[in-house]
């Protein structure tokens, strides 16, 4: 069993840098700390970075990252891995200094997306966030990744790896933990890829305020302001370039007792299955099974 500790981050290609910059800081709120060659590294807590966006012809995600605990952690995971058939890339000292790491494995989960294992990931603890805008910000939140089968990915990621299912939605989607937090890793039923990178905020009025601030400056709200029921999380949904999906929230449910929790099903064709308050929700997360 490969234990993971924390969400690390994600890597997402792009040619569209500028772009890409000037979205995540002025719109976003994150903190620039460095440009470096093809890659920049963007902040919204104590780790070095939550997201590299990487200049070049490949667009969209080229990773998404997890801690582990140490040396000993990682050997133990990439053996497991290996034994279950994957092929496991052993990170060169360039590309873990490039991922701000002190090393690192990567492999390709079923549902074709890249995964990395790090360990000693970078943390700035001494010096606070630089916001390029107040938007509330208080931690790297969760991601959700699309997977033609979820089935298949959930079935994986709970075989190996010390995740727990929190709720079901159809078989559509499954929000799963490896910590209290209601769910770090989202899968949901799509072509391969990063569904939405999450941030939570530290109230409810931040959540508010960024939906009139998006809405002032033409920023596409895909969903929200609303409350999952899943999660009990007020949320709100917004498209950046390159067509990725950013998403604020507040309010996450904690699940401290894996053996008193059962995970639940909503269904989809229920009106208020993914949002509390009945709000429109995009036709891709109405399908039914």
């Amino acid at each position: 069993m490969i234990h993971l500790t924390d969400l690390a981050y994600v890597r997402i290609g792009t040619r569209e840098m500028d772009a890409q910059l000037d979205f995540a800081q002025d719109i976003v709120g994150l903190e620039l700390i460095k440009r470096e060659g093809d890659t920049a590294y963007l902040r919204a807590d104590n780790r070095h970075h939550c997201v590299a966006f990487i200049e070049g012809d490949e667009v969209g995600t080229l990773a998404h990252a997890f801690t582990l605990a140490g040396p000993e952690e990682l050997a133990a995971a990439a053996a497991e891995l290996e034994a279950a058939g994957l092929q496991v890339h052993r990170g060169t000292v360039d590309e873990a200094q490039a991922r701000r790491v002190r090393d690192f494995i990567s492999f390709v989960a079923p549902g074709d997306n890249r995964v990395e294992l790090v360990i000693g990931q970078v943390h700035v603890e001494s010096r606070p966030v630089r916001w390029s805008r107040p938007a509330g910000i208080t931690e790297f939140g969760h991601i959700g990744i699309e997977v033609p089968d979820v089935m298949e990915a959930h079935g994986f990621w709970t075989k190996h790896f010390n995740i727990k299912v929190s709720d079901w939605i159809g078989t559509t989607a499954c929000l799963t933990r490896f910590d209290p937090v209601h769910h770090k890793l989202a899968l949901f039923r799509d072509v391969t890829g990063l569904a939405h990178i999450n941030f939570q905020v530290e109230s409810i009025d931040d959540i508010m305020r960024s939906w009139h601030f998006l809405e002032d400056n033409d920023v596409e709200i895909t969903m929200g302001p609303g409350r999952h029921p899943q999660s009990t999380a007020v949320f709100l949904y917004f498209k950046g370039p390159e067509g990725h999906t950013w998403e604020y929230s507040f309010g996450v449910r904690l699940i401290p007792d894996d053996d008193a929790w059962t995970p639940r099903y909503f269904d989809p064709s229920e009106p208020d299955f993914i949002d509390m308050w009945r709000g429109a929700v995009p036709a891709a997360r109405r399908r039914a099974d």
